[in-house]
């Protein structure tokens, strides 16, 4: 595994304790999530800015403490071993990256020390039309006195309902390539024009529609430069895709020991079944599996800490490729070695596996990261 300084590893014993204090029970977790039915507690998330985690990865100037992307990684990976449901963290995280980058000062005062206080933030790209292809979105901003007008429809948005802005990606200009004129957009949450509307899920209240209704935008919106949105998310792919990998990378390490400890316990022919070969092997291949993916994790993120300003398009895309499909591998696996057990809303294998199977999906399929990778070695 990956060495952590000193103060990494106070960081991640403090997470734990926390975790284990505060969500340690499914009675616990059940009193802070509706049952399951929300994914993010604001009280804990209340609870966890007050002690000053929230600002683990941005500057001080604006509350917080300076760290890299190696402990936002860190957070990310403890608080989801640790099931703490904090999922207004990882689209957080990952808006904040625009922000800090190409955001006014006001803009950045605003978000960022926000942020750092508890507020929740969204990012919207996603259309009906326009998933994996990113460039078909056709959500326009068009150009008004003192500002933009907006229409059109966003789905997919994560924590949408949950946050104080919605950093909005729209077409500014139809007559450029399909990778130019595309901006961005700061949209504090009740902005007349945009309603939000949940879209059901197996894991309860995460996604929303976006509707925009001649919402109208002041110049002062725009984050960053007007049609250059395109460069500005590619910037920050790093970022979202290294977050996304540490999140799962904690979630598979939650859901394997979750299993070895099953069949530690579970007693079948009068022995547990964790000593029968065919589930010994399992296990000896997952902890190997995921002990690989916490050292690709890491190591992007400290090549990300050197030289921030470099895009990894190759390294964060494995990452973000082998770690989901790594976790979503282990829960699989947790289930079936758990029998019935493993479906069972009783135990958490079941979670597990609904968090981890979408893990592939969101922040850019599997599939699309395999094409990314090909890419880079001029296929």
């Amino acid at each position: 595994m990956h060495v952590r300084t000193p103060e990494q590893a106070a960081f991640a014993s403090a997470i734990d304790a926390f975790c284990r204090d505060r969500t340690g029970t499914r009675a616990q977790r059940d009193a802070l999530t509706n049952h399951g039915a929300e994914a993010h507690s604001p009280a804990l998330y209340a609870e966890m800015a007050e002690l000053g985690w929230l600002g683990v990865g941005l500057p001080p100037e604006h509350g917080g403490s300076g760290g890299g992307m190696s402990d936002v990684c860190l957070f990310a990976e403890r608080t989801a071993y640790g099931l703490a449901p904090v999922g207004g963290y990882i689209t957080t995280a990952v808006a904040a990256g625009p922000y800090a980058r190409f955001g006014t000062e006001a803009q950045r005062a605003t978000i960022l020390g926000g942020i750092a206080r508890g507020r929740v933030e969204a990012i919207s790209i996603s259309e009906p039309g326009a998933g994996s292809d990113v460039a078909a979105l056709t959500c326009r901003a068009t150009r008004a006195p003192g500002g933009f007008v907006v229409n059109g429809q966003k789905t997919w948005c994560s924590n949408a309902h949950l946050a104080d802005h919605i950093l909005l990606v729209a077409r500014t200009d139809a007559t450029r390539s399909r990778h130019d004129g595309l901006t961005l957009f700061c949209v504090p949450a009740g902005t007349p024009g945009m309603e939000v509307r949940g879209i059901p899920t197996m894991g309860g209240k995460e996604v929303n529609d976006v509707f925009f209704t001649d919402c109208f935008l002041p110049e002062d919106s725009v984050v960053g430069a007007v049609d250059r949105a395109w460069p500005q998310l590619m910037a920050g792919l790093n970022s979202e895709r290294l977050i996304l990998a540490a999140a799962m990378l904690g979630r598979g390490r939650r859901a394997f020991d979750d299993a070895v400890a099953y069949v530690k316990e579970r007693k079948q022919f009068g022995q547990s079944v964790g000593s029968f070969q065919a589930l010994k092997h399992r296990i000896a291949d997952l902890a190997t599996e995921l002990d690989c993916c916490e050292l690709l994790v890491y190591r992007v993120a400290a090549m990300v800490d050197e030289a921030p300003e470099q895009t990894l398009p190759r390294e964060a895309s494995m990452a973000k490729l082998k770690t989901t499909e790594t976790a979503k591998r282990v829960a699989l696996e947790g289930m079936q070695m758990m029998g019935g057990y493993g479906y069972a809303t009783e135990y958490d294998m079941e979670s597990h596996l609904r968090a981890t199977v979408i893990s592939t999906v969101y922040g850019g399929t599997s599939e699309i990261q395999r094409d990314i990778i090909g890419k880079t070695f001029g296929l």
